[in-house]
């Protein structure tokens, strides 16, 4: 018994630091492979703009950080590296957009692209390591699990399957089919995967096996990604609909109705303090109670919010497709600090000790100090 005991506290333990996020490293989109966009570190309440690098194309990429560099990708089919003095150390092209987010294993930045294809290239030079070939566009970023010292890639496509491969060699290791696109990014935590699509269903699969565990009918497409706390998955629809739903059961509980006639959630939550903060295609960002979903407060802007927000200790960042970048407090929902980009924003901000990159439509990276 006490060595079964001395096991499951393992376990437990390697899941639960594994969700954690380096004060150095923002390795993945939304930070974590739980996608709650979480950082336990404070944002001063009036950053600086250190610098900004304009690249040649729009993105709605969002960056990722590692060692001091920061890697993205835009629709001419890009992957820049930047290191923290805003200079451009390597970009690597293809001939097909990317919208989605790398992720950085290892020594690999790993990408999916609109022509189906996941990439995986050295983040030192830029070289190509290997390329998995999926039957439709990777539209959602790539996450990682691991277990007994091994680490699998997670990702989407078009082609109505969720794939996981090996990133040691691009190898397929098991896939499973739904019954429409999966666009989004995978949730990961505790060895399930957690991933909605087109189809309306958000399902429940076992990582090591590749196996559905569970699924829950939405009714409506998801075209963000879930974010996860307290055994619970956090996602919105197209109509608006905002969901809490037991990962054990699959069951809603609870149900927050659209909060106007144009309130499509594109976003993945952020998630903190029993608050899960998402913005809206009616240009509000929301915080719903995560126990309840009852909306505490409410936020407007002059455009959408198709970007993620970040929470860090007890302030949300985010931008808007109205040009700008918002601090705002996660208690009341009150403006802190805004910064005028001058172009839209779609990404989710990567923030590290000290430091936020933030990307705008038009292909600039801005770095912030503070």
């Amino acid at each position: 018994m006490k060595k079964w005991s001395v096991i499951l506290i393992l376990i437990f333990f390697v899941s639960v630091t594994f969700a954690q996020i380096d004060k150095n490293s923002w390795p993945i989109f939304r930070g974590s492979s739980d996608l709650s966009g979480r950082a336990n570190w404070e944002i001063a309440s009036n950053p600086k703009l250190l610098w900004s690098v304009k690249t040649n194309s729009r993105t709605v990429s969002s960056p990722v950080v590692s060692n001091e560099m920061v890697y993205f990708g835009n629709n001419a089919g890009d992957i820049y590296a930047i290191n923290f003095k805003g200079e451009i150390v390597w970009k690597y092209s293809i001939e097909s957009g990317i919208e989605a987010a790398p992720i950085l294993l290892d020594h690999l930045v790993v990408y999916g692209a609109l022509d189906g294809v996941l990439r995986a290239i050295d983040s030192s030079n830029g070289q190509l390591i290997w390329e998995y070939k999926t039957e439709n566009q990777i539209s959602g970023s790539a996450n990682i699990w691991e277990a007994n010292g091994k680490k699998y890639l997670i990702v989407g496509s078009y082609d109505f399957n969720l794939h996981c491969v090996d990133p040691s060699n691009g190898k397929l290791v098991w896939k499973i089919e739904t019954e429409n696109f999966i666009n989004g990014t995978p949730a990961i935590f505790h060895h399930k995967i957690v991933f909605g699509g087109c189809d309306g269903f958000l399902r429940v699969a076992d990582a090591q096996s590749g196996k559905e565990l569970n699924k829950s009918d939405l009714g409506v497409y998801l075209a963000g990604s879930p974010a996860l706390a307290s055994n619970k998955a956090f996602v919105g629809d197209y109509e608006g609909n905002f969901f809490g739903i037991n990962l054990n059961t699959m069951e809603i509980e609870w149900k927050s109705e659209p909060q106007s006639d144009q309130s499509a959630l594109l976003a993945t939550p952020a998630i903190d303090k029993c608050k899960v903060v998402v913005g809206s295609e009616d240009k509000n960002l929301y915080c719903y109670n995560l126990n309840t979903g009852v909306v505490e407060w409410k936020f407007q802007t002059n455009g959408r919010i198709d970007g993620s927000a970040v929470i860090s200790n007890d302030k949300v960042l985010f931008g808007s497709r109205d040009g700008s970048i918002y601090l705002l407090n996660l208690d009341n929902g009150e403006q802190i600090w805004s910064f005028d980009a001058g172009k839209a924003i779609s990404s989710s901000p990567a923030l590290v000790k000290n430091k936020f990159f933030v990307l705008t439509e038009d292909g600039r990276l801005l770095a912030f100090g503070y």
